[in-house]
Order: C-alpha cells, then structure tokens, then sequence
C-alpha cells in the first residue's frame, strides 16, 4: 500500500492514542479481573478492548478523557452479545454459563467504578451511560447484592503492625471474623493449621525476607480459598506477562476500595467454586 499523508496521518494517532491508553491498562487489567473473578477472563475483554480500539482509535478521541474512554469501550465490550451471552474462541474454557448466570453485571460494574476504580459519580455514570441518579441506584442495587455475603473467617498477612490493626479493623467493621495476623511464611501456615480462612488478605513482600506469595501457594496446595494481595507495587503484578493474582489491592489503600475487593472475592467464592490461579512469584 502507498505511503500517503493520511496512512502517516493515522499512523500518528495509533500511536499518540497507544501512549495514552499505556498508562491506565494496569488498572483496566485490574478492573476486568475483578469483574470477572480472575485473571485469563479479565485479560481476554481487556485484549478484545484493545483490539476495538486499534480497529476504531476515534472511539478515544470523542471520549472526555482517555481512561474514561478506555472503560467506555471496555463496558462496551463486556456488554456485548457475542462475548457476554454466546460462544467466543477467545473466551472458551474462562467464562462457564453458571458464573455469567448468577452475575448482575451493571450495578457491580458501577460499584467496582466507584470503589475499585475511584472514579467519581458522574465518571462512571458518563462509562456506564447513565445519570447521576441512575449510577446512585445501580450502587445501591449492588450493595443489597453483596450484603447477602455470609461471614467468613479471614487470614491477614501483613507484617506492618499498623496497617494489620487497620485491616483488622476494617474486617470486622464488615462483620467478618479475623482468624489471625501473620507476619512470616511460617506463621500463615501455622494459623491455616489451626483453621482453615474463608478469605486471605496477603501482603507480598514481608519484613523478615519470605514472601506472602510462597505463604498463599503453599496453603493452595491444601485447599481452595480467595486470596486478595496487597502490595506497594501493584504494576509488577499487572503486567500481563505471568500468571497474576484476580484481586489485588495498592498500598496505601482506602477501606471502600478493600471493602469492595472483598465483596467481589467473596462473590465469585459462593457462585463459583473452583480453582481460578495458582499465584507465581
């Protein structure tokens, strides 16, 4: 094909709109694992987004902003017939027919928008395509989804003493129980012995040189269990290259975003029971 004015001309914007998206597809990847339960699900909207995006750059440029965009088309895609109701190559083997039939999608979606994502009211109703008031409603709708959770006995590792008081608090404010606070390797295992969590709440790099990641496959190998990690360094688990963890969490964080990751842990836990990911180093 001749190299005219116009292939140079959208060869700028692919590029241009390329370096824009980068920034926010962490999150993106962050907000489909989320929504969907785990890592390989989420992945396949966030490549199938991608894909639309490069097919059509101009979906970005009409938005208010690029991440607002991103979530748009995003919300477009998950939302569609042929990826969210029917048969997909892409998607095979990741999205069952029981789990998409006990999901509500849009109210989730504003909640995780909101809570997940901090957007504001009036961001994720521009994403979702609805009025301020029609976001407050679908929150609201999502809440009473997620406060039909039943109580579970959660396992923090964390070896910061005040950010494990913290959690510990928050967990119990969402009447939870909390089984223990480890902070090494071999703490978490003991208390696993003693007894088996419904939840794991996870830091990765612990002070005394283990790794909350070893911790989390080790207990793995015995029984199934959610697992959310907390990290200071969430984009070196987010880079799409390795197996990775469906909820993670940044430090330093705000307790509605890990009330929310929690709910949607929780989630997936009751109307999906099996094996989503096995964590890697």
């Amino acid at each position: 094909m001749p190299v005219t004015k116009r292939t140079i001309s959208r060869k700028g914007v692919l590029l241009s709109t390329s370096q824009a998206v980068a920034q926010h597809l962490p999150y993106l990847r962050r907000y489909a694992r989320a929504l969907t339960g785990n890592q390989q699900s989420g992945d396949a909207y966030v490549v199938a987004t991608l894909e639309a995006m490069i097919e059509d750059p101009s979906v970005l440029e009409k938005a208010v902003s690029t991440r607002i965009g991103l979530y748009k088309l995003f919300t477009k895609i998950w939302n569609s017939v042929s990826l969210n109701g029917m048969p997909n190559p892409a998607l095979a083997g990741f999205l069952g027919e029981q789990r998409l039939a006990h999901i509500t999608p849009k109210p989730r979606q504003a909640f995780l928008l909101v809570a997940l994502e901090g957007l504001s009211e009036d961001d994720a109703a521009k994403v979702l395509d609805v009025d301020a008031p029609g976001l407050r409603a679908l929150v609201k709708e999502s809440g009473k989804e997620l406060a039909a959770e039943i109580a579970t006995d959660i396992l923090i590792i964390e070896d910061e003493a005040f950010i494990a008081m913290d959690l510990t608090g928050l967990v119990e404010s969402l009447g939870h129980r909390v089984l223990g606070v480890a902070a090494t390797h071999a703490e978490a295992i003991s208390l696993a012995k003693v007894k088996r969590p419904g939840l794991i709440l996870a830091d990765i790099h612990l002070a005394d040189g283990s790794s909350g990641l070893d911790a989390v496959n080790e207990l793995l190998k015995s029984f199934e269990v959610p697992v959310i990690f907390i990290t200071a360094y969430p984009e070196r688990f987010l880079s799409g290259e390795q197996p990775e963890p469906a909820f993670l969490i940044a430090k330093p964080f705000q307790s509605t975003t890990v009330s929310a990751v929690i709910s949607q842990a929780l989630f997936f836990e009751r109307n999906a029971r099996s094996p989503e990911w096995r964590a890697s180093a």
